[in-house]
């Protein structure tokens, strides 16, 4: 379904019963990201999951976007559904929105699910950034599918799973070039670090120990800064963590959800 909020309509789909959990994915990214993980979440969780600004089924007006506008686009979703709390999952991007959520709208969330993410960028991330930008308005998304799969997933998961990058590679494709360059304008300025022991909810910090993009290094940065945050780096697995090594991700998940 389609709600307003923000100024935009944003595509979601509500699922299961129980307390609130909210997903956000990857950049070139869509909802459908988190499949993996539906089974065994919506047997416990009312589970909202959306298409970011720029994403999916959700408008991609010109950008460039901010990390506090996505926030507002999440907090305006939670208004038209009437959630007042909620545990949150983000993955890479969505991990981006989830902590700036936290510190803007303190209070909301009762957990927070932080997989692959970062919370600073690196020095050269104006540069790297720029550059997928121009690529994607200059040849189109198709030109960094290749690019894009290699940094998510290990060599050995994508030549024993070619139906996976197929499909994953086509969400790529078929992501806005407005809305993928940004989203890019926006997760190369995140700047959170520092303010993060101003959060005050649970905490998982997952990490792929193969993630080159938001490297294990990142995630433990987080979790020192995350006031009695878990950690979790979870072998053979690259940035798409909750893809690659879905049963431990899951697991990992489910059990901290139980507990808070």
């Amino acid at each position: 379904m389609k709600i307003k909020t923000n100024g935009i309509e944003l595509n979601c789909v509500i699922e299961g019963e129980g307390a609130w959990l909210v997903m956000s994915h990857s950049l070139a990214c869509n909802l459908s990201m988190w499949d993996p993980q539906m089974a065994a979440l919506t047997r416990h969780y009312k589970v909202l999951r959306f298409d970011t600004r720029g994403h999916g089924a959700s408008d991609a007006p010109p950008g460039p976007y901010t990390l506090e506008q996505m926030a507002d686009d999440v907090h305006g979703l939670f208004a038209a559904l009437g959630i007042r709390q909620a545990h949150w999952a983000g993955l890479s991007m969505g991990g981006m929105i989830g902590e700036t959520y936290a510190l803007k709208y303190p209070g909301v969330f009762r957990s927070m699910v932080l997989a692959d993410t970062t919370s600073r960028r690196p020095p050269n991330a104006e540069q790297m950034w720029g550059e997928r930008i121009r690529t994607a308005r200059e040849q189109g998304m198709a030109a960094l599918v290749e690019g894009t799969l290699g940094r998510w997933f290990t060599e050995p998961y994508r030549k024993a799973h070619p139906e996976v990058m197929a499909r994953i590679g086509n969400d790529i494709c078929n992501t806005p070039v407005e809305g993928f360059a940004g989203c890019c304008e926006a997760i190369a300025r995140i700047d959170v670090l520092d303010r993060l022991k101003e959060i005050d909810c649970p905490a998982l910090v997952i990490v792929g120990d193969q993630d080159h993009g938001t490297p294990p290094e990142m995630a433990r940065q987080i979790h020192a800064n995350l006031r009695g945050s878990e950690l979790l780096i979870i072998e053979s697995a690259a940035h798409l963590s909750n893809v690659e090594q879905a049963e431990t991700f899951t697991a990992a998940m489910t059990d901290f959800l139980a507990r808070h």
